[in-house]
């Protein structure tokens, strides 16, 4: 059975970092894409980043790019999320997710497994 833990959300102020991780249980890990996707109260939830089981070719969402880093650690089983220049509109709950199929834009139905999530809180 595949389980994902996420960690280290909490409040912080506009324009400061934040690195997520999330500790993955699977035999298979190295061979899975990876995703984070977060959802905000009363919307929809979105995607934010993915990578590709080898590491390369990291997507992310155009609200995020080039503040937000996705990064893995095959050894580790680990999956990460660097986000700097944070905003208030970044505060949502974050989920990292473990999926099979690899497309552009990734959806959240290419990712069956999934965390509790962790919440980040940005103020103003």
């Amino acid at each position: 059975q595949v389980q994902l833990v996420e960690s280290g959300g909490g409040l912080v102020q506009a324009g400061g970092s934040l690195r997520l991780s999330c500790a993955v249980s699977t035999r298979t890990f190295s061979s899975t894409h990876l995703g984070w996707f977060r959802q905000a109260p009363g919307k929809e939830r979105e995607f934010v980043a993915a990578i590709t089981r080898t590491g390369a070719s990291p997507y992310y969402s155009d609200s995020v790019k080039g503040r937000f880093t996705i990064s893995r650690d095959n050894a580790k089983n680990m999956i990460y999320l660097q986000m700097n220049s944070l905003k208030p509109e970044d505060t949502a709950v974050y989920y990292c997710a473990l999926g099979a199929v690899w497309r552009l834009p990734p959806r959240g139905s290419d990712f069956g497994s999934w965390g509790q999530g962790t919440q980040v809180t940005v103020s103003s």
